[in-house]
């Protein structure tokens, strides 16, 4: 009996005592726990720092030209290939032209006529009209002249008895008769026209000339010469080919200064301003940088696709005639600029009340810094308040949210 008491005896003591190490074991390890947190950190650096707005546009020309055909025909000679460089007055496509030398040749013989009818109009009637309406007025006078005459002799023999008073009268009425007619030639000459019938001739004289005008038009547009010296960047028909009445022939262009112009997000278009630096870049041409300033800002805000932007302009250099009319580029503008300022990265800076602050490393704890911010960009700002070298926290690396008084190590 006393055996198997030991026995039970020494059952309880065993899982008593594994009991007791392990709560010694837990107090040692409490006592002993590092409440530090390893860290992200950034140094303030003095470095340049950019506002950048990054956005798309579209080259075109600055000096350009469009030759459209004027009536449906066809191509005749086509003495250019697009690349080519034209030099002013050089001739570049001939279009088929019988037809509009036809109608000029109508409409000048329209403009012959019409003047012709308004010098008659003018003059009371065409050569052969006025050479016998005055053929016929020395006649009248003539007539009036010798009625006058055989009136004078009649009364006077009426004096002397020797005419009878109705033969006077009959050469008083033949007088009257003759300058009746004299008048009514006289009135035919300078008043055969009324003014209704003079506007009407006008009116047909400056529709002719303007037929002739349009038709002389056409003949000029079917010979499309270079205006100006440029490239040919664009030249959608072919020799032999139809076109139709406004269709695009050519574009020509001086290469020499383009413009770019830039789609810039609503929110952005508030920070532009004339003479701020872009810089341009295009796919196609990987590592090359254009750069220019802007000449231009947004006078409007309008929807393009499904963003609402603001148009800039600025005029580049592009002597080596790199950049093409239409194409797509991408653009940088450079909005504001500083240089030799502190910066941190943006996720350091935290808020409290609208007001940032950071917190910076002061031997094994973190401290609170207000501070003042101003120029950013994607990844960094500018701050006040700090000192170069001086190291802050960003995040903690595992995770643990971090303040003022966080103990810290490395």
């Amino acid at each position: 009996m006393p055996l198997n008491g030991n026995s039970s005896e020494r059952r309880w003591w065993i899982p008593a005592l594994a009991i007791i190490a392990a709560v010694i074991l837990l107090a040692a390890f409490v006592s002993h726990r590092d409440d530090s947190v390893r860290l992200r950190t950034a140094t303030v650096e003095r470095a340049t720092i950019r506002s950048l707005v990054s956005t798309n546009g579209k080259i075109e020309p600055v000096s350009n030209f469009e030759a459209h055909s004027p009536v449906s025909t066809s191509v005749k000679r086509l003495l250019v290939k697009e690349g080519d460089s034209v030099k002013a007055g050089q001739l570049l496509i001939v279009l088929d032209d019988a037809e509009a030398r036809a109608q000029a040749a109508r409409a000048q013989a329209q403009v012959t006529s019409a003047q012709a009818d308004t010098n008659a109009a003018e003059h009371g009637g065409n050569q052969e009209e006025l050479l016998g309406a005055e053929a016929q007025f020395v006649k009248a006078r003539t007539d009036r002249d010798s009625a006058q005459r055989s009136l004078s002799a009649l009364e006077k023999l009426e004096k002397q008895g020797a005419a009878s008073s109705g033969e006077v009268l009959e050469a008083q009425n033949a007088l009257e008769r003759a300058e009746a007619q004299l008048t009514f030639l006289h009135q035919k000459q300078t008043k055969r026209y009324s003014s209704s019938e003079l506007d009407r001739i006008k009116a047909q004289r400056t529709e002719a000339q303007a037929s002739y005008g349009a038709a002389e038009e056409v003949l000029t547009k079917s010979n499309v010469r270079a205006p100006f010296d440029g490239t040919v960047y664009s030249l959608p028909v072919r020799q032999g080919g139809f076109v139709a009445a406004g269709d695009l022939l050519l574009q020509m262009a001086d290469l020499r200064k383009v413009v770019v112009r830039a789609f810039v997000d609503e929110p952005d278009v508030g920070r532009l301003a004339p003479g701020e630096e872009m810089e341009i870049i295009w796919d196609a041409v990987p590592g090359r940088v254009w750069k220019s300033h802007l000449t231009s800002v947004p006078s409007t805000v309008r929807l393009r696709g499904s963003r609402n932007v603001g148009e800039t302009t600025s005029v580049i250099d592009n002597s080596d005639l790199k950049l093409l009319p239409n194409i797509n580029v991408g653009v940088t503008i450079v909005a504001a600029q500083n240089e030799n300022v502190l910066v941190v990265p943006r996720e350091a800076i935290r808020m409290d009340g609208g007001k940032p602050y950071v917190l910076q490393v002061s031997g094994d704890r973190l401290r609170r810094r207000d501070i003042e911010t101003s120029l950013s960009n994607l990844t960094q700002i500018e701050v006040k308040g700090l000192a170069a070298k001086d190291v802050i926290a960003i995040s903690a690396l595992n995770g643990r949210p971090i303040g003022e008084g966080t103990q810290v190590k490395f």
